[in-house]
């Protein structure tokens, strides 16, 4: 069952940012976008080109109001010491969740079975807290936050503008569709 259109179960946890602890719940997310990206594991391969990618274009997914949440089974010790230790993790300026509970990564049906590691998961949530997009990625396959950036901006596109849709490979400003049975067979 997916649980994309859902709502997110409640959490607490907490999570490195800003050289701080800080505590975080679901009740952080209401009333803002938000992304969860989760990885398998601090101080590996794959997941810190993600993380630095993603804190890259930090700035761009704040100027569109979405808060990023990277979520590792990790501590919020670990994420410290990792960040204190990594040039591409000390440009990280969003929240490092710790979760050695797995709670958040279970809400999210996003832990590997057995292996008490996340998968490496991307969750867009709305402002009403349901999951709009989600994308899992196998265990060498690095995510592009440019994309990820671009599918942001569709998403709250169509929620601002209801009955349009966005078509493959939609930017911000081109054309969109509103379906209807005069498109049928048409595209």
């Amino acid at each position: 069952m997916s649980i994309l259109n859902t709502e997110i179960k409640p959490f607490e946890a907490t999570a490195f940012r800003d050289g701080e602890y800080v505590d975080v719940s679901d009740a952080d997310v209401r009333g803002k976008w938000s992304i969860f990206f989760f990885y398998p594991a601090d101080f590996t391969f794959v997941c810190p080109t993600e993380l630095g990618d993603m804190a890259d274009l930090y700035d761009e997914f704040t100027k569109l109001g979405v808060e990023v949440y990277a979520v590792s089974t990790d501590t919020h010790h670990v994420h410290a010491a990792w960040h204190k230790s990594s040039d591409t993790i000390g440009k990280i300026r969003y929240y490092m969740v710790g979760d050695p509970s797995g709670t958040v990564t279970r809400n999210f049906d996003n832990m590997r079975d057995g292996e008490g590691l996340a998968d490496r998961g991307t969750f867009l949530v709305d402002p009403d807290g349901i999951i709009q997009y989600l994308e899992i990625t196998p265990e060498g396959v690095g995510r592009n936050a440019a994309e990820l950036l671009r599918k942001v901006k569709a998403a709250q596109y169509v929620r601002n503008h209801p009955g349009e849709v966005c078509p493959a490979k939609w930017e911000e400003g081109e054309t969109t569709l509103a379906p209807s049975i005069d498109l049928v067979g048409k595209i």
